[in-house]
């Protein structure tokens, strides 16, 4: 890999995340990022791209939430930097996949990039989705847990349930979300889980 490129991004991109929510934070874009190039071991693609993709796929909440995945295209191909390193083609593939990696999209991705950026940037896991769940509800001002969970499970329910909108694009993650939906049909249980994570969160945030 592109030992500069990496240096740049360390230093100048990754840090960005320091300012966003517990979803979208430093801690979540490495995951991406490592999930990213595990995935992509498996496929005849650029490792380079894909890092850069990655990395770049949420940075432009700096921006707004709504349009984040539009802005953070923009952000990469105005980067002076990543200029350097990559041709005007490979930018606009770039540009592309991170545009196609929001769970909502109904389209396929438009390459192999887009797909493995988007499943990588999945949360199939209960208790961590939980943890997001809560976290963005009580930052913003939510405080009755029953309240919390209720959205938070209705969400959880429209988004990986049997109908929910979201979308894998790759064999890798199938079996994850066939265990989270199983978990999602005993909400007694997730309840119990949730309230756990809901105390953990408040006591960090000195509630």
């Amino acid at each position: 890999m592109n030992l500069d490129c990496i240096d740049y991004i360390e230093k100048e991109i990754l840090v960005q995340y320091r300012q966003f929510d517990k979803g979208h934070d430093e801690n979540h874009v490495r995951n991406v990022i490592k999930e990213s190039v595990t995935i992509a071991e498996n496929y005849d693609v650029n490792i380079d791209m894909v890092y850069v993709i990655a990395a770049y796929h949420d940075v432009g909440l700096v921006v707004n939430r709504e349009f984040h995945h539009i802005h953070s295209g923009e952000i990469l191909m105005q980067d002076e930097m990543i200029k350097q390193w990559f041709n005007l083609e490979q930018r606009i593939i770039m540009k592309e996949a991170i545009e196609d990696h929001r769970a909502s999209n109904t389209q396929p991705p438009r390459s192999i990039y887009g797909c493995i950026v988007a499943d990588a940037d999945r949360e199939i896991d209960s208790n961590r989705i939980l943890y997001r769940c809560i976290q963005y509800r009580l930052n913003k001002g939510y405080d009755q847990f029953n309240t919390i969970f209720e959205e938070s499970y209705q969400h959880m329910l429209n988004k990986y349930g049997e109908n929910g909108y979201l979308q894998l694009w790759l064999d890798v993650f199938h079996q994850q979300l066939d265990r989270l939906r199983f978990a999602l049909k005993d909400k007694e249980q997730l309840k119990k889980d949730g309230y756990k994570i809901y105390q953990e969160i408040k006591e960090n945030m000195g509630l």
